[in-house]
């Protein structure tokens, strides 16, 4: 096994020492991107020049680097896909890609991956397009600093702007998405890392997960989306310092979490939302050091929930702080910071004195007949608010924050 990773390596160190570079141009020998492709050679580099190139269904079937200088565009005049990439060892980099197909019966992508392994994408601009950039039973692949915006308006006829599926280990960074269906998808996607990305002004979710397991998004940016990011049907996904901001809708939330167990929610920022967190049948998930600020409700807890704990949190000037439609809980709210919290510290230990109840009654209320939200500010639902808290009836006895804290955590 030794002697053949050896024999590999040295074949792929003499093709690279080989390797010749091709320039296509309106006025070169070669003048299409098709034509350099089948004239290129194994781990040739391909240079294309300024100018506007109205090809699609460009198909790469071998290793290569393709670079544009100075944005060439790539104009598939709504005909199809664009690129797809069929080999391992792609780099395609610097194009400006235009006029994707739309079809009701094909996922038409600006780019398209399929099959392939070490493929890099980077430094694109896709315009105009049905799929962006859209990644099939692929792996060790990077999707970095590209710029995806589209012009969806309803879902039915809209795709999404990155798309991973049945593939692995893919590092999707610093990409900027907006106005598609969804920012980025992941279906049977595992390990993969997503990583300093904005996605916003999408007409469903920023970013949408489902039956994938063991993967990273951290320090992403989901504002201003139809319903947020939805993360379903998954294990072990770890969700760090991420902004989710202005999701506002009568079906929207910053995060829907159904059917997750064993992730880690850490360091994120939840602000102006419909919902902060809209939990469904998840379990064995940790949320701590995160900031709940300024939404309808910071967490909406529904169904079978158990086992999670909620550590060193702030819930800052939410509506509501918790809602939660089960008198049954298994949870743990500890150390957290309450903005509504009105309790003492005689000992000045930094610790309430008084446990905190963070479900109210007119949580309870609301959550079955929407329309009482008008009452909200009323000082009747201070009265039947403070009835509950001091003998609980509708809402969980044992649902305490037993240690509030009494000054906004700081990390």
């Amino acid at each position: 096994m030794k002697y053949s990773s050896l024999i590999l390596l040295a074949i792929f160190m003499v093709n690279t020492a080989i390797a010749q570079t091709i320039e296509v141009c309106k006025t070169c020998p070669i003048n299409t991107v098709k034509k350099a492709i089948s004239q290129a050679k194994d781990f040739d580099t391909i240079i294309i020049k300024k100018g506007t190139y109205k090809e699609h269904a460009i198909i790469i079937d071998k290793p290569l680097t393709i670079i544009g200088k100075n944005y060439p565009v790539i104009d598939g005049e709504s005909k199809g896909e664009i690129i797809i990439i069929k080999a391992d060892n792609v780099t395609v980099d610097g194009l400006f890609i235009i006029n994707v197909g739309t079809s009701y019966t094909e996922d038409y992508a600006a780019i398209r991956v399929r099959n392939s392994k070490n493929f890099v994408i980077q430094n694109l601009v896709l315009e105009k397009l049905f799929f962006g950039i859209y990644i099939e039973k692929s792996r060790d692949g990077k999707v970095y600093h590209n710029k995806i915006i589209g012009d969806a308006v309803e879902e039915y006829n809209s795709g999404n702007g990155i798309q991973l599926w049945y593939s692995k280990n893919i590092q999707i960074e610093h990409n900027y998405v907006e106005h598609v269906r969804d920012g980025i998808y992941l279906e049977f996607s595992d390990g993969c890392l997503i990583k300093n990305n904005t996605s916003t002004l999408n007409v469903r979710y920023g970013l949408h997960f489902m039956f994938s397991n063991d993967d990273i998004y951290q320090d992403n940016t989901f504002e201003n989306n139809g319903a947020g990011v939805a993360v379903m049907f998954s294990k072990r996904i770890k969700m760090y310092n991420n902004l989710f901001k202005e999701n506002w809708g009568t079906a929207s939330y910053g995060m829907l979490l159904k059917e997750i167990n064993d992730a880690e929610i850490i360091g994120n920022t939840f602000e102006d939302n419909t919902i902060g967190i809209n939990i469904e049948g998840s379990n064995r998930i940790i949320y701590k050091h995160n900031n709940f600020s300024n939404n309808g409700w910071a967490i909406k807890v529904k169904g079978a929930c158990y086992t999670n704990t909620f550590t060193e949190n702030n819930f800052l000037y939410n509506s509501f702080d918790i809602a939660y439609n089960s008198n049954v809980n298994d949870n743990v709210f500890d150390k957290n910071y309450w903005s509504n919290y009105t309790g003492y510290d005689l000992d000045k230990n930094g610790v309430g004195d008084v446990p905190y109840r963070p479900v109210k009654l007119f949580s309870y209320i609301v959550n079955r007949t929407p329309e009482t939200i008008i009452l909200l500010r009323s000082m009747f639902i201070d009265i039947i608010d403070f009835s509950e808290k001091v003998s609980p009836v509708f809402t969980p006895d044992n649902l305490l924050d037993n240690n509030p804290l009494i000054k906004k955590i700081t990390w």
